[in-house]
């Protein structure tokens, strides 16, 4: 469940093949489909006369010049690298009711949300894009921003090379100021954590809930618990207690830096390999004696022997091979991120 701070969702329902002129520049653009909706516009996908791009609308003219203005000094600053690359802005008035609008034009990047990626490739690949979400948000961090309202929605994952690509930035916030867009779930404020003042941390409580929900694969409604509840949700998820450390000084705001909670995350991921693979060894021949047999019974301690071999050997294989993919996908990441 997908919560909003506000009350209305500030939908704007266009149907497929509206045309989008610019009342200024006069630039077309032909709507195809919806890609979202947040709290101060829609989003669709739009084709104009250098391809697909996205395509922003909103009733207020101030949210969508806030937006701009950061995708603007993004780009200038990092290239295409922290957010899709800003195209226009504009005007539109709609031709039957002459009611205003607002919308700005990005770059289209075209990709499948991290849940779902996760789901088709494999719960391994979720440290491999927290790693990079970090690196992204270490970036933005930098330039005086926080993203504000991080969540699994606003997170795509591009075709190969495979990497994390935010959209939407309806709640970048400078820092020092109030956090102005939220989901609930990914809010420390909502928990009961911290508050929701633009810095380092809030972000950083944000990455922790999406590590969460992408392994406990939910999201729940707060019982007055706090902290307590969503560690209930470690505890209770298998692949998310030996993170349990890591998670908690995400949720408890101990991490200072982006970078910093980077740097924690691969060593807990290098010793959860190492953990797992002495774990997983193929154990020696005991030195202690077989107890004797009767001839007649030899036959079939040979066979069961054998099958406890084989079933070894399989599951060495599988472990090594978990093992050996999880590692190419780091080294993967690394050559293209890092």
């Amino acid at each position: 469940m997908v919560m909003m701070n506000n009350q209305s969702n500030g939908q704007i329902n266009l149907a497929a093949g509206t045309l989008i002129t610019g009342k200024w520049n006069k630039n077309q653009y032909k709507i195809k489909s919806l890609l979202g909706n947040g709290a101060n516009g829609t989003v669709y996908l739009a084709l104009s006369k250098n391809g697909e791009i996205a395509l922003k609308l909103s009733k207020d003219s101030t949210n969508i010049t806030n937006e701009v203005n950061v995708l603007k000094k993004i780009t200038r600053v990092q290239g295409s690298f922290l957010g899709p690359s800003f195209i226009d802005v504009d005007d539109y008035i709609d031709p039957y009711t002459k009611e205003s609008y607002y919308f700005y034009v990005m770059e289209y990047v075209n990709g499948v949300s991290l849940p779902q990626f996760i789901d088709r490739n494999g719960m391994e690949w979720s440290s491999i894009f927290i790693i990079q979400l970090l690196s992204l948000l270490s970036k933005l961090h930098d330039k005086g921003y926080i993203f504000g309202d991080l969540k699994t929605d606003n997170l795509l994952v591009t075709k190969e090379p495979y990497k994390i690509q935010w959209i939407d930035f309806g709640g970048v916030t400078q820092m020092g100021r109030a956090v102005k867009e939220f989901t609930e779930f990914f809010d420390r404020g909502y928990w009961g954590l911290g508050s929701r003042k633009a810095e380092v941390s809030y972000d950083l409580f944000s990455v922790s809930m999406i590590f969460i929900h992408l392994h406990s694969k939910k999201q729940f409604l707060k019982n007055g618990q706090g902290i307590k509840q969503i560690e209930q949700v470690i505890y209770q998820t298998p692949s998310l207690k030996p993170y349990k450390e890591f998670l908690l000084k995400g949720l408890e705001g101990k991490y200072t830096s982006a970078e910093q909670m980077k740097r924690d995350l691969l060593m807990h991921e290098q010793k959860i390999t190492k953990r797992n693979h002495q774990m997983n060894k193929v154990p020696k021949t005991p030195n202690a004696k077989t107890p004797s047999v009767t001839r007649s019974g030899q036959s079939a301690t040979r066979t069961q022997v054998k099958v406890m071999q084989k079933k070894k050997r399989s599951h060495w294989f599988e472990t090594s091979t978990i093992v050996l993919l999880l590692g190419l996908a780091y080294a993967l990441y690394f050559y293209y991120q890092l």
